[in-house]
């Protein structure tokens, strides 16, 4: 008897170290890869111009992908449900296959799609869903003594990193997809999307975009002291002005390249690869705490904190990078020039919003989801909270100086020259101070701002506030 699967591709755009892909070649006669443009999330916040600029040349990529193993990519507009019970009757499909997921959506979707096969389909349709695939420890994977979830990273830390991974998967030699379906057309991204709000400055995405870049970082080009770029990520992650950072967490984002595959490359007797494992389990974290507590998105993990300041023009000064910081806004510059942020800058601007301008951590969070091509739910605003001392981290009351920080990360002014040219001319001493000099230095132009806020004022108005 001739059996059908179906892959339901959604944060998995990839044909290497696919479970859900590997298992439907492995057990059935015809596999179905599928991608629904779902019109819930596409009319969400969430879709913003820059992720579903990546998501549509992930979709284009996974296309050819399939394609060069006989396969191809079944494309479908509409609501997932709708589509995947058109395509399983038309099909006769025996199996659905996808990889399972833990935001809130990811969870009633897919207790939909049993409640569809079930229900509307009679029970002829196995639903597996494959964990691992977002991540590579699933969430629930390892748990503490007395809990569900870790709530502190270090002790997560270990025991993930004493877990059994599984072992990466090969890309499917074929894929043998029935012709006669129709395939669908991929949309063009005006078709999805307002694209004169795109950033100028996007990365590349798709699984091709993904294996490259994944390849230029561990057997890159060496630096001068002949290290490869992931051995000197320890060295260099937390410097603004280098590219010291892998770049593949838009990637990992959508899936179009595997964390356990990125895990198993790791080889933890250099301390810049170990110091890469780690921020692979910080995702790892992130998710399990979203799955844990998916009102992590809107509501804060530690107690309720309601004396948030509101004040819109220091909101838009923030989003416009006119705080008069440099640091601050230099990075609030890439962001919206690139879609995307250095990590080491992304956690200056959230302190500064938070605890110099003491604004609703929620409002910097979303911002960030208007732009960030990575912009991930459970890393996002896991790592907001983190920052806006809301979170898991155990010294909530941090707050960093952005002058220092600026000084100390990017010594020769390199990040701010590149995003600031109002300052370009100043020297390296006073660059990252400018208001310090801004009589004989910044001119009459009024070019750039002054501080918004002192930082010791802010500092002493932010503990005061916490009680500290």
């Amino acid at each position: 008897m001739t059996t059908t699967a179906i892959v339901l591709f959604t944060r998995d755009l990839r044909v290497h170290d696919n479970p859900a892909l590997w298992a439907a070649c492995e057990r059935a006669d015809r596999v179905v890869p599928l991608f629904v443009f779902d019109r819930d999330i596409l009319g969400s916040r969430y879709a913003a111009p820059n992720r579903v600029s990546q998501l549509v040349d992930a979709v284009r990529d996974l296309r050819t992908n399939l394609k060069a193993r006989g396969g191809e990519l079944v494309v479908r507009h509409g609501h997932t449900l709708d589509e995947v019970e058109r395509l399983a009757v038309e099909v006769e499909a025996d199996e659905l296959h996808l990889g399972a997921d833990v935001s809130a959506h990811a969870t009633r979707r897919e207790s939909a799609l049993r409640e569809l096969a079930r229900e509307r389909l009679g029970g002829r349709l196995q639903v597996i869903a494959h964990g691992a695939s977002v991540t590579v420890v699933h969430p629930g994977g390892v748990t503490p003594s007395g809990g569900d979830h870790f709530k502190v990273f270090s002790p997560y830390y270990r025991r993930w990193a004493e877990a059994a991974w599984r072992e990466p998967l090969p890309a499917p030699s074929t894929v043998p997809t029935p012709t006669t379906v129709a395939t669908g057309p991929i949309p063009a991204l005006a078709e999805l999307t307002e694209v004169d709000r795109l950033s100028p400055q996007l990365p590349a995405g798709g699984e091709t975009a993904a294996r490259e870049r994944a390849e230029w970082w561990f057997h890159g080009p060496e630096d001068d002291d002949g290290v490869s770029p992931v051995d000197a990520y320890d060295d260099r992650r937390n410097h603004l002005g280098v590219d010291g950072t892998s770049k593949l967490s838009h990637h990992l984002h959508l899936g179009t390249i595997s964390a356990t595959k990125l895990a198993h490359r790791v080889d933890r007797s250099s301390q810049g690869q170990e110091a890469f494992l780690q921020e692979l389990c910080w995702r790892d974290f992130n998710h399990q705490m979203l799955a844990a507590r998916p009102d992590l998105v809107h509501d804060d993990i530690r107690t309720k904190d309601d004396r948030w300041v509101d004040d819109a023009d220091a909101v838009a000064a923030w989003k416009a990078g006119r705080t008069g910081y440099p640091v601050v806004d230099a990075a609030m510059r890439q962001l919206t020039t690139e879609g995307w942020m250095h990590n080491r800058a992304r956690m200056i601007v959230a302190s500064f919003l938070t605890k110099h301008l003491y604004v609703d951590w929620r409002i910097g969070a979303w911002h960030f989801m208007d732009h960030l091509v990575d912009g991930d739910l459970a890393n996002n605003f896991g790592q907001w909270q983190w920052t806006a001392g809301t979170g898991t981290d155990s010294r909530p009351n941090r707050m960093f100086n952005p002058v220092t920080q600026s000084r100390r990360y990017d010594p020769e002014a390199v990040y701010l020259r590149r995003y600031l040219p109002e300052l370009a001319h100043l020297d390296d001493a006073t660059i990252h101070a400018p208001w310090e000099a801004a009589d004989t230095l910044l001119g009459d132009t009024g070019e750039y701002p002054p501080p918004l806020v002192d930082h010791r004022e802010a500092r002493e108005r932010f503990l005061a506030a916490r009680g500290a």
